[in-house]
């Protein structure tokens, strides 16, 4: 059996591996990577640091409740929902949301929550870090300014992003068709489902940050940008942008 400690190592090496693929390639392997590790149809990946790697940003409590409870539910809830359709079990979270349209009706709105839930937050996980935060660099950081006017432009339109969400969901920076965009969106949908690469996500579902911040948003939005990592931002950026003719 893998510990957790080389699971840990396996995920950080993989996610170093990454970036020197192209984006048609790039982005079903994360979900590849996170869905083959364990036993079972999808499995619910290791978290890439300790729970309190994160503090005083993201208390230690709250990243464990999130991932092993919330997350592990979405996972457990997505191999029910496949259970009867063996040939979805063997594709990646990430397929699956790409073409929802292909899911059987019956089991559609299960695979959208949980299968968004599931590949979300293995995004999650791996756009944040230990002494994190501080701006991106290279393309990404001129696609920004090119995008947003400014960083801090950038940083005022998703923070406000995020504050706007209403009741629970995401907001994500995503490129689609060469284009940068911030986008707020509900529950657990994502990007991925209407063609666009997410870059970076924030999730602000309560449990993301009540029992630190109860109901003060602005609070969790603030904090969380100190353990941004940009440097998994900038990669999925140049895997997308660098894809083969």
């Amino acid at each position: 059996m893998m510990t957790r400690r080389q699971a840990i190592k396996t995920t950080a090496l993989a996610s170093a591996a990454l970036a020197t693929l192209p984006g048609a390639v790039a982005q079903p392997l994360i979900t590849t990577l996170i869905t083959t590790a364990g036993s079972g149809p999808f499995t619910l990946p290791p978290l890439p640091y300790a729970y309190d790697a994160l503090e005083p940003h993201i208390d230690a409590r709250t990243m464990e409740i999130h991932h092993d409870k919330h997350h592990a539910a979405y996972v457990a809830n997505l191999n029910k929902a496949v259970a009867d359709y063996p040939g979805l079990g063997q594709k990646p979270a990430a397929d699956l949301l790409k073409d929802l349209n292909a899911i059987p009706e019956k089991i559609r709105p299960a695979v959208r929550n949980n299968g968004g839930g599931h590949y979300n937050h293995s995004l999650f996980w791996e756009m944040m870090k230990p002494a994190g935060g501080g701006e991106p660099a290279g393309d990404l950081a001129k696609a920004i300014e090119t995008n947003c006017g400014s960083f801090s432009n950038f940083k005022t339109q998703f923070t406000e992003a995020a504050t706007k969400v209403f009741g629970s969901g995401w907001v994500w920076l995503t490129l689609k068709e060469g284009k940068l965009a911030i986008q707020g969106m509900p529950n657990q949908d994502s990007p991925i489902s209407q063609g666009a690469v997410p870059l970076l996500g924030l999730d602000v579902w309560e449990h993301a940050y009540y029992l630190k911040h109860q109901n003060k948003r602005a609070d969790y939005i603030a904090a969380w940008w100190n353990v941004v990592n940009w440097e998994f931002a900038a990669a999925a950026f140049h895997a997308a942008t660098h894809r083969p003719a």
